[in-house]
């Protein structure tokens, strides 16, 4: 799956995603949803802003006919969008 590209998306949004992390995978089967969820949430999302915490992103996007967000933080060493986690609005 290609995430949606465009001019306004900052480079990161190309970048390899990494779902490793044990909060992350908690909070996924907490509130119901797998990573093909995540990803189609990824490829379908509408913009993004900067998170309250430096270096991290929220993305907005729609799941199941819902608003939700997605916290993402890009580590440039490895080139990798980490997902920190995901939630309804």
């Amino acid at each position: 799956m290609k995430r949606r590209r465009s001019r306004d998306w900052p480079n990161w949004w190309e970048w390899e995603l990494d779902l490793d992390s044990a909060h992350l995978l908690t909070r996924m089967e907490d509130r119901e949803f797998n990573e093909t969820d995540l990803r189609e949430m990824l490829e379908s999302a509408d913009t993004y802003r900067r998170d309250i915490i430096e270096g991290r992103w929220v993305i907005e996007t729609h799941h199941r006919q819902r608003r939700w967000e997605i916290i993402v933080e890009p580590d440039d060493r490895w080139q990798l969008l980490v997902v920190v986690t995901a939630y309804r609005v």
